[in-house]
């Protein structure tokens, strides 16, 4: 699979490196050649120097056959016409554009483009860390509205199966470490001391999973 970034920023750069380690096909885009320089030697594929939205610097990147464009610069007004381009020219699959403004994410979404603002996610994150509370969070999945949340089980549920702690469409159990080993429970798996669960829980659900857990606010 093929990705295009765009912008060599902190989080172009983290990106690209993150994917190259996962296996994709990169290609990291920017104006100056000293931002492509900083990816590191370690970095080896593709870069190209050059406006993100100039169509010749896109076929150099090989957009033709690329399955998804991030465009990341520090402009609004950049990444959407890369965006657009990306989508209504080369009509790349996915395609994913930073905002800064949150008030332009309506423009994004009649474009048919999905939209990141760190600006969103900071306060969603603050949210998130304020209502799991003891909870350690371990990471979100999609949007963020489900996160895979890890706890200790507390005293009160040893010996209880695991379908005390499930809720059909809020909360499921999906892996339970015990003595260093981790498996993927059944909903008759009886929880014992020292176990440590791992739930995937819908984020308007969290209360009610810590109060499962017996914790208080």
């Amino acid at each position: 699979m093929k990705v295009i970034v765009v912008g060599m920023g902190r989080m172009g750069t983290s990106l690209a490196r993150k994917l190259d380690r996962q296996g994709y096909e990169v290609c990291a885009i920017d104006q100056d050649p000293e931002c492509l320089k900083a990816l590191g030697p370690t970095f080896g594929v593709q870069t190209v120097a050059g406006v993100g939205f100039d169509r010749e610097v896109l076929a150099a990147a090989g957009i033709d056959r690329a399955s998804a464009v991030i465009a990341c610069t520090a402009s609004d007004e950049t990444n959407i016409v890369v965006a657009r381009i990306s989508r209504q020219t080369y009509r790349v699959p996915r395609v994913i554009a930073r905002l800064y403004e949150i008030g332009n994410a309506e423009t994004y979404r009649r474009l048919g483009i999905q939209s990141i603002s760190t600006t969103d996610w900071g306060v969603r994150r603050v949210c998130e860390l304020l209502t799991f509370n003891e909870l350690d969070d371990v990471t979100g999945i999609g949007s963020g509205d489900v996160r895979l949340v890890r706890a200790d089980v507390p005293p009160m549920l040893e010996g209880s199966p695991i379908r005390e702690l499930t809720a059909i469409g809020e909360i499921s159990i999906v892996a339970v470490s015990h003595d260093n080993e981790t498996f993927v429970p059944t909903q008759g798996t009886v929880l014992d001391h020292g176990d440590i669960i791992y739930a995937a829980v819908q984020a308007t659900s969290a209360s009610k999973f810590r109060a499962m857990l017996g914790m208080t606010d």
